[in-house]
């Protein structure tokens, strides 16, 4: 939270005038086998649930899911792989090489302000070849499939929750993976909100079977293309609704139909139009309210600014991780070819591999809990002009403050923090590693 550059452990070391005998440890600590990367997880959800400001819906916390590509250069980074890059950036190419991230994020809202509080982050693709590995972790799962899970994950530590997801997450294998986790759930369920692609058809449910009728009785009635619906509006309903943070005058029409080749699972399907703009969302939960799921949906693009302000004010992807152990990276390799993972036989080179990987998770999972603590510090403290006036916005939030005006401020005021409380931990920790000369010869 304090470092001014992202260069590494030598940023943090720079940024708290640390010894420079601290670097090697504090290399290590990522590599520790003394605390447990789940166990921090768990503790942080339930921080984060603790604190009451996760929005709630029909008395279910809501998630945002998605994933999130980082640029990485590096030859001998396991992971790494050639990614498509869907961004209408026009700085950004088509393609890069790097590694695929899945977050999921708890949703904290206060009057029309908003946050996405990052609960996880991990890598979910590039490596699957190592989850046959001794001694590894990482599952055989697809990105989508590990979505789900990680919701569900989070939902048994904190309660039933409502995962909001893009629509490349509206797949046959999604809903089957959240209809099977939650049969076998007494308690904490999850139900998913996502939107439909443009060609999404639907089917009605089957006319009953006629008595005496031989053969199979029907899974599926007549399919409904979603958006040739959207040709007559005279069947549609007028609401008010909150979409991104303003009230719309929103029109829509309620659907519950059999979606899905092979499964024909009942859905929530709301065909919406406002400002010209055209919108099939889904829900696996049938209680949900249409404008309960228009809401819903519009809070999605709150894990897009998390990613933003995680990536520019955290500097969560500045990882260095690397080894030798692992064969260097082919840009031109084709499809049939194995990749760098495939190629690994060596028992301690694996290992090497999946210390690297566990390192890098760790690394981001505590850029995740740094990025969370700034938020609810956003939360908590909106009301201290001061916090506000050391940084000039030309723009400012109603009821929070930005993560950036209290990273400015911890910045500025760490320091004055420490010596008014020296009593505190942190800061006798913090003071016993530093080596004032050397720390301040080492910055200069």
């Amino acid at each position: 939270m304090f470092r001014d550059d992202t260069l590494g452990v030598t940023s943090v070391i720079r940024a708290l005038f640390l010894a420079p005998g601290c670097y090697e440890p504090m290399l290590h600590f990522f590599y520790s086998k003394a605390w447990n990367l789940d166990s921090l997880r768990e503790a942080w959800f339930s921080i984060v649930a603790s604190s009451g400001l996760i929005q709630q819906v029909g008395g279910k916390y809501v998630l945002a899911g998605d994933g999130v590509k980082t640029s990485k250069e590096a030859y001998h980074m396991p992971g790494v792989k050639k990614l498509f890059q869907e961004s209408e950036d026009s700085s950004k190419g088509e393609y890069i090489f790097g590694h695929m991230f899945g977050a999921v994020g708890a949703i904290i809202a206060k009057g029309t302000d908003a946050f996405c509080v990052p609960l996880r982050m991990s890598i979910q693709e590039g490596l699957r070849a190592a989850a046959s590995w001794e001694g590894s972790t990482i599952p055989a799962e697809s990105h989508v499939q590990q979505m789900v899970r990680n919701g569900f994950q989070v939902a048994d530590r904190i309660g039933s929750c409502i995962l909001v997801l893009d629509r490349l997450f509206l797949t046959t294998q999604a809903i089957r993976m959240q209809g099977e986790l939650n049969s076998v759930r007494n308690g904490c369920s999850l139900e998913i909100v996502t939107k439909a692609k443009h060609g999404c058809t639907a089917y009605t449910k089957p006319p009953a079977r006629q008595k005496g009728k031989r053969g199979a009785p029907r899974k599926k009635g007549d399919p409904v293309h979603l958006w040739d619906l959207f040709a007559d509006t005279s069947a549609f309903s007028t609401a008010t609704a909150t979409v991104y943070g303003e009230a719309k005058q929103v029109k829509y029409l309620c659907k519950d139909l059999l979606w899905g080749q092979k499964l024909y699972r009942e859905l929530r399907f709301i065909l919406v139009s406002y400002d010209n703009t055209r919108s099939v969302l889904v829900s696996t939960d049938l209680k949900l309210t249409p404008v309960q799921i228009i809401e819903l949906y519009s809070r999605r693009f709150r894990i897009e600014n998390c990613f933003r302000e995680f990536k520019q004010q955290i500097g969560g992807f500045s990882y260095h991780f690397w080894t030798l152990a692992l064969g260097k990276l082919n840009h031109f390799k084709k499809k049939d070819e194995p990749d760098q993972l495939s190629k690994v036989e060596d028992k301690n080179d694996r290992d090497k591999i999946l210390d690297k990987i566990r390192a890098i998770e760790c690394f981001v999972q505590l850029c995740c809990i740094s990025m969370g603590m700034l938020q609810l510090v956003s939360f908590y403290e909106a009301d201290i002009h001061e916090i506000d006036s050391t940084r000039y916005l030309r723009t400012k939030r109603r009821n929070t403050l930005s993560e950036a005006s209290v990273i400015h401020y911890l910045r500025r005021h760490f320091f004055t923090v420490m010596a008014s409380h020296p009593d505190s931990v942190i800061t006798q920790i913090i003071v016993k590693a530093q080596n004032w000369t050397k720390g301040i010869d080492g910055a200069a």
